[in-house]
């Protein structure tokens, strides 16, 4: 990230390493080979905004309510497959909450899933 072009933002690096490693391992392990995962940034209204676009198996629009609710997970079986709890969206919720950001996700299956994640800008003197 380029600090010329963007601010920091409110909050703990560690818990921001995990959010981001977590919704890029997802866009990993449901992406297939020949797939892209994009990350793109800017800065807007006093936030930054993160989106991490892949253009994996995507997320049927019924299960797009329930997709940040702990140990849910929208094809169980492929889950247990490639090694998920059910917990990993639920804390990404969880984090950006304790972080004063959002997170929202839009999706279409067969082409692919965006995750959006929105970190207040820091400002000088402000506790992080």
């Amino acid at each position: 990230f380029d600090s010329e072009t963007h601010r920091p933002v409110s909050g703990q690096d560690s818990l921001l390493e995990r959010v981001i490693f977590n919704l890029i391992d997802n866009a990993v392990k449901y992406t297939p080979e020949q797939g892209r995962i994009t990350i793109r940034m800017e800065e807007k209204g006093g936030e930054v905004l993160m989106a991490i676009a892949d253009t994996g198996i995507g997320i049927p629009s019924e299960a797009l309510p329930r997709i940040f609710e702990r140990f849910f997970r929208v094809d169980r079986a492929r889950s247990r497959d490639l090694g998920g709890t059910g917990l990993g969206l639920a804390i990404v919720k969880h984090t950006m909450d304790l972080l004063g950001g959002r997170v929202w996700v839009d999706s279409q299956v067969g082409a692919g899933t965006t995750f959006y994640l929105a970190l207040p800008v820091w400002e000088e003197g402000q506790s992080i």
